[in-house]
Order: structure tokens, then C-alpha cells, then sequence
């Protein structure tokens, strides 16, 4: 039996989706991809919550037996309220997945983790054969950071030895902790962590190796290496 409450009814995408219509159009392609039996990584933004959409009703319409595996607390509430049925990495691989990004660069890296969900995050896109990554023009930069910070999902009691080792760092410019709009105190990941929001004047190939060797950091917003295809609005 279903849930017919106030607040279930509301379990939606929240506000306006700018550019709706064109990233409408990504969405069904997404779906276009769909095939009996897959099980796909489900990825959050209002982007992949389109596509969602667009998968659920053609998994209705044709009778597809489809699973997602959702990359995040936002996503497995979506399929939920969708009527997606969903699976796990322990139970599933995934066959690929979709999801969307801060930032792409020319070399196909990217910047994510505004939902803190990074290490689920990459648990998914590393478990799939492909992961599409759905974002419009805006997003396309350059210089990887160079309009975003990079997210570093730290151990709240590491802090303060996470922050004196980056200031160590030539290229980082400024380090922030994350703090929450409608809670007090700092915003809290998935994994129970904190963010620091760190900005570099560049950032090298080999910084999300770097980052991760710092005691106390559990994961960073930097995605490199993963075979992903990027599809833009």
C-alpha cells in the first residue's frame, strides 16, 4: 500500500527546472537507452530527475523489467515516489548510469558533489560500464575549478589537520566549510562527514590522489577516470 499524504504527494522535484524543454529533450534520450533487464545507476539534479521521469514511463508503457540503483538519498527518494524498483551494489551491478555535474573539463573530469553524496557517487559510476553525465553549456569549462570549489568530504574530528595540511597546498586559494541553509551548523554528507569547499588556482591530474592521501578525508568532488559520455542540453 502507498503512502497518500500531504508530504508524499509533495515528494517532488522542488521549485522551477530552468531550460525545462531542452533538457527534456536529453532526458528522452536517456530513456531511448533503457532495455528489458537493465539495471541503471540513477543520479541526481533536476537533469537526470527528467530522465528519471522519461525511464519510468517507458518502463510502464512496455512492461520493461528495469531496476535503478540510486547514487544518493535524492535519488532513492525519486524512484520511490516514481514507482522505480530498486537494487543495491551488493545485490546489482549496474549496466550504466546517468547522472549530472558542477563542472566538465576538455579532458572529461569533472566537479560534483553539491548533494554530498560523492563516495555513493562514485561507487556507482566505477560499478557501471558507462555512466552518461547530462549537463547544459554552462558547465563546460576550460580549467577544471574554474567555477567551482572542490568538494573534500572530511572526518568532522579531522578538520582542523585537513585544513593545515592544504594550506600547505600552492594551489589552493581558499578553504571553506560547507555551512547549511535551514539547519544550523555545517552541512552533514551522506556518510555523516562535513565538507570543506576547497579552491585552487589549478588543479593538477593527480589531485584527487593527493587529496584522498591526507588523513581524515573520505572522498573528493573531483571525478576522473571513469567512463562516462557526456551528453549536453
Amino acid at each position: 500500500m502507498k503512502w497518500t499524504n500531504q508530504i508524499a504527494s509533495q515528494l517532488n522535484w522542488s521549485g522551477d527546472i530552468s531550460n525545462k524543454e531542452v533538457k527534456q529533450q536529453v532526458a528522452f534520450q536517456v530513456a531511448e537507452k533503457v532495455k528489458d533487464g537493465d539495471v541503471i545507476g540513477i543520479g541526481s539534479g533536476s537533469t537526470s530527475f527528467l530522465a528519471l521521469q522519461a525511464i519510468v514511463e517507458r518502463v510502464k508503457e512496455e512492461g520493461l523489467d528495469v531496476k535503478g540503483i540510486p547514487t544518493s538519498k535524492e535519488a532513492e527518494i525519486n524512484c520511490s515516489v516514481l514507482g522505480l524498483p530498486t537494487t543495491t551494489l551488493i545485490d546489482s551491478r549496474p549496466d550504466w548510469g546517468f547522472d549530472g555535474a558542477d563542472e566538465v573539463d576538455d579532458e572529461q573530469r569533472l566537479i560534483k558533489g553539491r548533494g554530498g553524496a560523492m563516495l555513493r557517487e562514485k561507487l556507482v559510476m566505477a560499478s557501471a560500464d558507462k555512466t552518461y553525465i547530462l549537463v547544459d553549456q554552462s558547465k563546460i569549462v576550460t580549467r577544471l575549478g574554474e567555477k567551482f570549489a572542490v568538494p573534500v568530504e572530511v572526518d568532522s574530528r579531522a578538520i582542523h589537520l585537513v585544513e593545515s595540511t592544504l594550506e600547505t597546498y600552492t594551489s589552493v586559494e581558499r578553504i571553506e566549510m560547507r555551512m547549511a541553509d535551514k539547519k544550523d551548523g555545517p552541512v552533514i554528507t551522506e556518510g555523516g562527514h562535513v565538507i570543506l569547499d576547497v579552491t585552487f588556482h589549478d588543479i593538477a591530474p593527480g589531485a584527487e590522489t593527493s587529496l584522498k592521501g591526507i588523513p581524515g578525508v573520505v572522498e573528493t568532488g573531483i571525478f576522473a577516470g571513469y567512463p562516462i559520455e557526456v551528453l549536453k542540453v
